[in-house]
């Protein structure tokens, strides 16, 4: 199982949510801490997503820091792994991509995380974990308290939805591996400073 990131904290992008480019968004995110950012844009082309994640590996490499991709397993050859959505294929990418490429799983149910853990995969998204905007589709929020029993299968949990650094600390309380934000830092007029907040609640 490949290792997670320090500090185990998951910037998933959006490029129409952010105020200014995306590479000016994780240079900020990660110049105050973040190692781990992973490229969604569902709405790009391949090419046209292929293109953004070249143009966003130089601002990662220069700050040491990983750089996956959600969903484009060609895409994924060039990075450092793969977020796949609920039902993704784990034993495939990782045939793909090896066994030091990441590879993850969007969760929503404890089920759902079983599986994952069952696949091989090297973490897992669980949410939402709390009341959410950018996740109105998957049905109420399961709350902190699903981490712990997410947390039996033996694969790492981040908790995502509705992730703030008033509530960081009560997930990591909870059992969470890490957590995964992404318009709390997006969106947020200053990102490298809503990062710094969200790395200080986390490590308490």
């Amino acid at each position: 199982m490949t290792a997670l990131p320090d500090p185990p904290i998951l910037l998933i992008t959006d490029r129409l949510g952010a105020r200014t480019p995306l590479a000016a968004v994780l240079e900020e995110a990660f110049a105050a801490g973040c190692r781990w950012a992973s490229l969604r844009e569902k709405d790009l082309t391949p090419a046209e997503r292929l293109d953004l994640l070249r143009a966003l590996l130089p601002v990662a490499r220069r700050h040491g820091a990983v750089l996956t991709v959600h969903g484009d397993l060609e895409a994924a050859r060039l990075c450092d792994g793969i977020h796949l959505p609920g039902g993704g294929d784990v034993r495939a990418a990782r045939a793909v991509l090896g066994r030091d490429s990441l590879v993850g799983l969007s969760c929503h149910t404890l089920d759902d995380v079983r599986r994952a853990a069952e696949a091989g995969a090297d973490y897992v998204t669980l949410s939402p974990i709390f009341p959410t905007d950018s996740k109105p589709g998957y049905g109420p929020a399961l709350g902190s308290g699903i981490v712990a029993q997410a947390e039996r299968f033996g694969v790492p949990v981040l908790a995502l939805g509705g992730i703030a650094p008033a509530n960081a600390a009560a997930c990591r309380a909870g059992g969470a591996a890490g957590i995964a934000v992404m318009g709390g830092v997006m969106a947020a007029e200053y990102p490298g400073a809503a990062m710094a907040a969200l790395i200080r609640a986390w490590k308490g």
